[in-house]
């Protein structure tokens, strides 16, 4: 095992869940997989189940990102990231979105809808001071866009 690993634990909570896999040995995501045939219609957001819990290690976190066929189709992640903490011991579900051609979209069961990706996650300690003490840059204040850079 390389130096770097995570461990992550999971369970399946139902016999016909699949167990999170990568699509090639360097890929950064983990492939989750629908546990049944799932509607998700247009405009409307729906939880699409995965039949799999994890325990991620503290100090990580869980991040269910879109696959980009799936983007490319017209279906998208609502809340962009979902972010799954190191204390939730629920279901893994994907929340989704259909903004394509047609009504809707139809997942089968087992077919790949996101991918999770596991990160460092550092502690982090917010100390209150003045705007002043927050320090000068060449951007300041400008915000959306205001880099000119897109």
């Amino acid at each position: 095992m390389a130096e770097n690993t995570v461990r992550v634990k999971f369970a399946k909570l139902s016999d016909e869940a699949n167990e999170p896999n990568q699509g090639s040995q360097h890929a950064a995501g983990w492939d989750l997989r629908a546990l049944e045939q799932t509607t998700v219609n247009k405009g409307s957001s729906t939880r699409i189940r995965t039949g799999l819990a994890v325990a991620i290690p503290h100090g990580w976190e869980g991040q269910i990102r879109s696959r980009s066929s799936l983007g490319a189709k017209g279906m998208i992640m609502p809340n962009g990231i979902g972010t799954i903490d190191s204390d939730y011991r629920g279901e893994l579900q994907v929340l989704a979105t259909w903004i394509g051609e047609g009504d809707c979209i139809t997942l089968n069961k087992g077919e790949r809808i996101a991918q999770l990706l596991i990160a460092p996650v550092p502690t982090v300690e917010f100390i209150e001071t003045s705007v002043e003490e927050l320090g000068e840059t060449e951007r300041g204040e400008g915000g959306f866009g205001s880099s000119g850079r897109f």
